[in-house]
């Protein structure tokens, strides 16, 4: 220990990787079976705010000879330390180096993490590409949003879990169980593997292009399947109510409950929207309880309630009324991170607010009702401006507007829509208090994902949008509003490795070994390691990201069944060019999303909307 003593006291930040917080579990080594590392592969403070980790932590170690640690990327002057004195990447429990776990679990939320999954793996002296791997080193599988296009990552995973983990990763722990006593192979292990609804192996699967260089199709081996069927539960299982504690203020310092999984309202660029489906809701008596384990246990007043869409949560206001009372000798505080906008919302955050009314957040995403109803986002001009003000004669000083770029069909004169509703926002601001609000405006850039209805649409080019920021920042000069905006160049590689196929592995690999790393970081991202790296592979981003492709195409995701068909996503990409709404299949109907033909709920809505319609 000495040593990593010597190592700490060089970074900053060295609580992030010294361990020992409130609620860590440490199991005693020789007494486990099996060893799983756990990682979010950024940092700290971004992987403690994580969903998936302290569910996954949870559920591993209630398994009597399993284990689960953790591990997060070091930032890079703990990496250059290490690499320093040849000093192995551990975990934060046991301070056990990588190499010694049998499996290392990535869940990956965010393209952009993915140089840090090799600069993890190499940091832990394991070969970064899965093929050189030996029966000593630990399996390595990966998860997430990301998994429902694994092939840019294919060449350094062993296996990708599909869809949700919680049943999944048990079946796998069972096999690793019976393997490891068997004393089998690795190879066999993952032929074995391969048999679990929702578990992908790449290494059993070859790929095939075109002689134009077109993703042709990918065929599997004898014992692997030619389609993996994403995993959903029926219901969502228990919370964790001890989760880690961190010891450093993490991005999202407080208390976490999930109260609903999933999203009915069908946005057309949201991939979480598609494979998260169908919804499912916790029940109120367990959120209730498990927010006064949480508070109990970790000793926050702070909850957040967390979906997708939090106030679509069908008793949201008896739940947070119920929460109140129960726990106000606990002086809580409730945050909702996804509102929608409407009156509702308003209505919502002021049972919330107590006395504090700094700022809102809403997310109308495009500035025209045109433009939003080609991405099926149902916000009328009339129900935005009459959220804001009623939000602002209630008191609210101030608000943040979330805005995409560069969607389907969006021409100039929706880009000047979001500057005219910007001043009409300002002026009901200053009409109710007298001056005019603070309002910031964030602007992505539409990124198109796997398994949408816009899974075919080109991305803008660079200089389409620095023009529509230019001309946003043109015409929103006044210092009360504060535009941003991401780096175009961020969003292209974004989409490039979204929509990749397998040969980008080698894109991801030369750019990591030219020094990318927390490419998701401003002050870290450097595109020249990925033009070169692209360049040098004979690839080019634009290729993946920026070319229209045809509804008629193999795409490199193909074998993967997120659950939604294809006839859906046409059809829905279909109704937004004519700017047609679909409706809400939670309340309005069912959509014959594909899902009806595998889960009961949505089976029985199909039957009822059947019927109707006759």
């Amino acid at each position: 220990m000495a040593e990593l003593d010597s190592i700490l006291q060089q970074v900053i930040r060295p609580a992030r990787y010294s361990g020992g917080e409130w609620n860590t579990i440490v199991k005693k080594w020789d007494e486990t079976l099996i060893r799983i590392a756990l990682s979010y592969p950024d940092l700290y403070e971004i992987g403690m705010s994580t969903l998936a980790l302290p569910i996954l932590y949870d559920l591993i170690n209630a398994q009597t000879d399993v284990l689960a640690e953790r591990v997060f990327a070091p930032w890079p002057d703990m990496g250059r330390e290490m690499r320093k004195q040849n000093y192995p990447l551990f975990s934060l429990e046991s301070k056990r180096p990588l190499g010694d776990f049998d499996v290392i679990g990535f869940s990956l939320g965010y393209e952009l993490t993915y140089t840090n999954v090799l600069n993890i793996l190499d940091l832990a002296g394991i070969p970064v590409f899965a093929r050189d791997r030996k029966d000593i080193h630990p399996l390595v599988i990966a998860g997430g949003y990301c998994a429902l296009n694994p092939e840019p990552m294919a060449e350094f995973i062993d296996l990708f879990v599909i869809g949700e983990a919680e049943d999944v990763f048990l079946e796998i722990i069972d096999c690793l169980r019976e393997g490891k006593k068997a004393g089998v192979s690795k190879e066999k292990i993952l032929r074995q593997l391969a048999r679990i609804k929702g578990v992908y192996v790449p290494s059993l699967y070859r790929v095939n292009y075109t002689a134009d260089g077109f993703f042709m199709n990918i065929m599997p081996v004898p014992e692997a399947n030619l389609r993996i069927e994403r995993r959903t539960m029926d219901i969502l299982p228990p919370p964790p109510l001890q989760p880690v504690v961190p010891y450093i203020e993490t991005v999202h310092d407080r208390a976490v409950i999930e109260i609903q999984r999933g999203c009915s309202r069908g946005c057309r660029f949201c991939q979480a929207g598609i494979i998260y489906r169908p919804v499912r809701e916790r029940p109120i008596d367990e959120i209730v309880h498990s927010v006064g384990a949480l508070i109990a246990n970790c000793g926050y007043n702070e909850v957040s309630l967390v979906s997708l869409s939090s106030s679509d949560y069908t008793r949201i206001e008896e739940l947070v009324s119920q929460l109140f009372l129960r726990y106000q000798e606990n002086h809580l505080t409730l945050s909702l991170p996804s509102l929608r906008i409407d009156n509702f919302s308003v209505d919502l955050l002021e049972m919330l607010s107590g006395h504090k009314k700094t700022g809102l957040t809403f997310a109308p995403e495009a500035g025209s009702e045109r433009l939003r109803h080609t991405i099926n986002k149902r916000a009328s001009d009339e129900a935005i401006l009459g959220t804001v003000a009623r939000a602002f004669s209630h008191g609210w000083s101030g608000l943040k507007l979330y805005f995409m770029l560069g969607l389907p069909t969006e021409t100039t004169d929706d880009v000047e829509a979001i500057i005219d509703l910007v001043d009409r926002i300002s002026l009901l601001g200053k009409k109710s208090e007298g001056r005019r609000p603070k309002i910031r405006i964030s602007l992505s850039t539409f990124v198109p994902k796997p398994h949408t209805p816009f899974q075919w649409v080109a991305q803008d080019s660079e200089q389409e949008l620095k023009a529509k920021h230019e001309l946003l920042r043109n015409g929103i000069r006044r210092k009360d509003i504060r535009l941003s905006w991401q780096e175009p160049k961020v969003s292209l590689l974004e989409a490039a490795l979204s929509r990749g196929d397998r040969r980008l592995g080698m894109v991801i690999y030369r750019a990591w070994k030219k020094g990318a790393v927390f490419d998701g970081w401003s002050d870290c991202f450097n595109y020249q390691y990925w033009a070169d790296a692209f360049s040098e592979s004979g690839l080019d981003p634009d290729f993946y990201a920026r070319r229209e492709r045809s509804l008629d195409e193999t795409l490199p995701w193909s074998h993967i069944d997120a659950g939604v068909s294809q006839v859906f996503l046409k059809e829905e990409y279909t109704r937004a060019l004519q700017n047609r709404i679909s409706p809400d299949c939670r309340y309005e109907g069912c959509n014959a999303c594909g899902l009806e033909s595998r889960n009961e709920t949505c089976r029985q809505k199909f039957h009822s909307t059947t019927r109707k319609k006759r």
